[in-house]
This record gives C-alpha cells, structure tokens and sequence, in this order.
C-alpha cells in the first residue's frame, strides 16, 4: 500500500511542528559532514581485504545516526538563542574530533572518536531538553541507549583486534535496538524540514565524489584521457543528482505532507532512515571507485575502482528504490533492473580499463533516465 493510496490527513498532525526550513547554521554543521565523509573514503580506497569495508560501514552507522539525530534535532529546535547556537557550535567540534580519527579509528584514533561521539551524544540531549514537547519526552527515554552505544565504541578503543569489532557490532546493536521500542510515534516531526535536510545531505554526498575526483588527480599531468574521465565522473554525479531530483523530491514531499502520522514516521525512518543510508553508502563506494579510476583512466585498470565504482552504483539504485517505495512515489523496477545489469559491466572494465567502464556507466544511466522521461510523457 503506498501513501497515495490513503486518505489524505489533514496537513498538520499531533506529529508536526511548525513548517521552518533548514537554517544556515545547519547548513555550517554539514561541512564537518562533508569532511568525515573524505576521511570514510580513505578508509576504503586501497582496502586490505573485506574486513576493511566492515570496519567502514561500523564507522559511518555511528556517523549517520548521530547525523539524523541531528537532523530530527533540527525540527524541534529554532536555534534562535545564542546558547543553543553554542551548544551546536561545541557539537561541531565534538563531530570534527570524530572526523579526524576516522583513518585511525580502530588504533590510535579510537578514544578521540569515542570522546568525540559522546559529547555529541550528550549535546544532542541536552538541546532537546530545551524544547518542553514530546521530542524532548522521546529522546530522554531513549538516551541510556545512546549514551551506552558511545561508551562501548570507547570501550571498544582499549581491547584488541579482532574483539574489538564484537564491541562495535554490540554498540550499532545498542543505536538501533531503539527503533525496535518504536518510542519515535510520538515524536514531533517537520516534514519540509526533514525532507529539505535528507535533499541537501544527498547533494553533500554527491559533492563528496566530485571532491574525490580532484584529489584522485592531484598533481598528475592534465592528460586527454585524465581529462575526459574527470568530465565523465563530473557527468555520472549529475545524473545521479537527477534521478533524485528531477520531480521526485517535490513529488516525496507532497506524499509526505498527505500521509498521516503514523505513516509519516514509517516513511522518516524507512524510507529518509535505511533507504537513505543505503543511498549514501552507494555513493561513497563510488567516489572511491572515482577517486583510484582516474589516477588510471586507461591501460591495466585498478581492479578495485572498477569494483567500488559498479557497486556503489547499484546500491545507490537499490536504496534509491527502498525509498521510493517507502514514499510511495514509485516502485522503481527500471531503476532496480539497471543495478542488476549494471554488474555485468565488471568484466568490462576489468578487461578494457576504466575510462570504457565509466563510458558504459554514464551511458547506463542515461538511458535509465530518458527511459523514465518517456515514461512520465505517457503517463501525462
């Protein structure tokens, strides 16, 4: 059953604050973002072997969750007095220690991180004492656990590998064991800002695979075939940015604004929570894939490029699919089908190099997307 398919519900809920837009200081937060994401991808761009995607994914669940909280944060909290502004302003430090450590992470870097973590934790209780509504009631409910989670990545910082990634895996457990207590059904939610946030953290993402690129290059000499497949990377983030937002971010909006409570938060937390991760997961995998491709554009590929690079693109489609679903906006079959087709392209690049790989993928996309416009010209 999608959103449309129920009867609308009036457009303000016991679950609404007031409509407000995303705040420049939100905005300022985003940047310490953008840097823990560069600092993600360092994590996986020459990685030892498929321990190092684990240790990568444990990291950045820890950073999208205090991430979100952020973001539910946002549209409780007016930020309008100047303690709360410095809370964010302390929050921020508190985030950049986390983004720092993150190459270290599992060594030197863990107990930085951890203290990192915990007083983003603990700040981000605080400010929504500050609020008196049912947010504040749900998030003080819920704070043992948050609190736990940041003490066993500390914990975590003074045991050995492999024991250590048993504390990790027990304090992602921790975060999300919350949702299972189903406590956010009275938690009060903006949908233009929550909707406004998860667009703009998707334009921080593909930001990222572009900055990915820059430094991929370098110092390297301005080659013809360096060049193109820096024009074609720039062109694979712009088609991306396309499929999420050519109509349909207004489109998940609308659906968001008609759906009633309970069905706005399954859609907060399904669709802008696992569906998003999974989107930006993607994405990060393909700026590592861009980053190691243009360093080698042609001859003997670097095989892991051509293998970040094609599943990070499928999985960004699978989760793009996850949240269209969830919104209600489309099921997303074609979109589904080209990640399956698009592993077929492994073989090709790993035999012709990674300019004709990326070649392909564009070109993938592409059709992807005039597909859908012919598609959407019927249907009108």
């Amino acid at each position: 059953m999608t959103i449309q398919s129920v009867i609308p519900a009036p457009l303000v809920t016991p679950t609404e604050t007031p409509m407000q837009r995303v705040r420049t200081i939100e905005l300022f937060f985003d940047l310490v973002f953008v840097f823990a994401l560069t600092q993600l991808t360092r994590l996986v761009a020459h990685p030892y072997g498929p321990a190092d995607y684990g240790k990568a994914l444990l990291v950045f669940l820890t950073l999208m969750w205090i991430y979100n909280g952020y973001v539910w944060l946002g549209g409780n909290v007016e930020f309008g007095a100047g303690r709360q502004r410095r809370l964010i302003f302390v929050a921020m430090g508190g985030f950049f220690i986390m983004a720092l450590s993150i190459p270290t992470v599992f060594g030197a870097g863990g107990v930085p991180y951890a203290l990192g973590m915990l007083a983003v934790t603990a700040l981000h209780i605080w400010l929504f004492r500050t609020t008196h509504n049912s947010s504040a009631r749900v998030v003080w409910q819920l704070a043992g656990f948050h609190v736990g989670a940041a003490l066993l990545v500390l914990a975590a910082a003074f045991v050995s590998a492999p024991y250590d990634w048993l504390i990790w895996v027990a304090a992602i457990v921790t975060l999300v064991s919350t949702i299972i207590l189903r406590r956010e059904r009275s938690f009060q939610l903006n949908p233009q800002h929550f909707v406004e946030r998860h667009s703009l953290l998707i334009i921080i993402a593909l930001g990222e695979s572009i900055v990915a690129v820059g430094s991929g290059v370098g110092e390297l000499a301005l080659t013809g075939p360096l060049l193109t497949y820096s024009v074609l990377a720039l062109m694979l983030s712009a088609l991306l940015w396309l499929t999420y937002f050519h109509r349909d971010d207004a489109r998940a909006e609308h659906a968001f604004l008609r759906a009633n409570a309970a069905q706005r938060m399954r859609v907060a937390v399904m669709g802008y929570g696992y569906g998003h991760f999974v989107m930006i997961t993607g994405i990060i995998l393909i700026a590592v894939g861009l980053k190691v491709g243009v360093a080698h554009p042609t001859g003997h590929p670097d095989a892991i490029g051509i293998w970040n690079l094609t599943f990070g693109t499928s999985l960004y489609l699978v989760g793009d699919v996850i949240y269209r679903r969830i919104v209600g906006i489309d099921p997303g079959w074609a979109r589904f089908g080209l990640a399956a087709v698009l592993l077929l392209t492994i073989p090709i690049g790993l035999m012709y190099g990674a300019l004709p790989h990326l070649v392909l993928c564009v070109f993938l996309l592409t059709s992807l997307l005039w597909v859908e416009a012919a598609r959407d010209t019927n249907v009108d």
